[in-house]
């Protein structure tokens, strides 16, 4: 029965064909011609829709890749620029004393503790167990040590960060600690003697080897007279906790100014003379 069906539907659409009656029934039934149309049209339409469609998609992937890669390179330019403003900022001309010291510009890396904003990781290696100085902004910041030969920064304010220091015109001399309170630093072993007053500005001493003579610190906000010595309260010149870079400086003991050195040797040579 279905061989004499699939014969009989076969022979049907070749007469048709043999006969053209595929063209009489579009001729004398216009509407099949406007289905076949509009059939193929929605067709091509479908197909373009789907082939759009699969466009857009690569598309949207490709332009999401590519935004990811430029917010990549955004997220890195700020950084960087941000870095850059931060050197800007930072790199002033720092007044060094004539007698060639190592200068060097160094960048915090770290807190060692979190609980301890003071006392921070810079990128240096230190091979002995000198204590270095730090300087931002011309004003002294604190002392580095060595710490398994990484350089420790000990900012202002840090209890194991202490450095000489001279007080007001009469240069009455202190050591610099921490205080009590975060925004200030403390000077003990201040002589009974000296002549301070609120006002008065302090510098570094130098008789310590860590600094120069002459570097800003802060000024005195409150003098307290004890038994045997003073104890003045600072308020310092330098926001240190704020700060990314700062320069560390070795002073250089064996230097020899050229002056001098010129000026001594023109004194033996005329003593020198006047032998002869």
């Amino acid at each position: 029965m279905r061989k004499f069906i699939f014969v009989f539907l076969f022979i049907i659409a070749g007469l048709s064909y043999l006969f053209k009656i595929d063209e009489l029934l579009v001729e004398k039934f216009s509407f099949v011609n406007d289905m076949k149309v509009l059939y193929i049209n929605k067709i091509i339409n479908f197909s373009t829709s789907v082939e759009k469609h699969f466009e857009q998609v690569n598309t949207i992937t490709k332009l999401k890749t590519e935004n990811n890669e430029l917010k990549e390179y955004k997220i890195l330019y700020e950084t960087t620029q941000n870095q850059l403003n931060t050197l800007k900022e930072f790199l002033v001309n720092v007044d060094i004393p004539d007698n060639n010291p190592k200068i060097e510009l160094v960048k915090v890396l770290s807190y060692m503790n979190f609980d301890d904003f003071t006392k921070v990781w810079l990128d240096k290696k230190i091979n002995n167990d000198s204590i270095l100085g730090l300087i931002t902004d011309n004003y002294s910041a604190g002392i580095v040590v060595n710490k398994d030969g990484r350089a420790v920064g000990l900012l202002n304010g840090n209890k194991d960060c202490t450095y000489a220091v001279f007080i007001g015109e009469g240069k009455a001399p202190g050591i610099i600690t921490a205080s009590s309170k975060q925004d200030e630093l403390e000077i003990k072993f201040i002589p009974i003697w000296a002549d301070l007053k609120k006002g008065d500005e302090v510098i570094t001493s130098g008789m310590d080897n860590i600094f120069y003579e002459g570097l800003k610190v802060g000024r005195i906000i409150e003098v307290t007279d004890l038994a045997d010595m003073k104890v003045a309260r600072v308020k310092p010149y330098a926001n240190v906790l704020k700060k990314k870079y700062f320069y560390t400086y070795k002073n250089n003991p064996e230097y020899v100014n050229p002056i001098i050195e010129n000026k001594d040797a023109k004194k033996e040579k005329g003593n020198a003379k006047n032998k002869e």
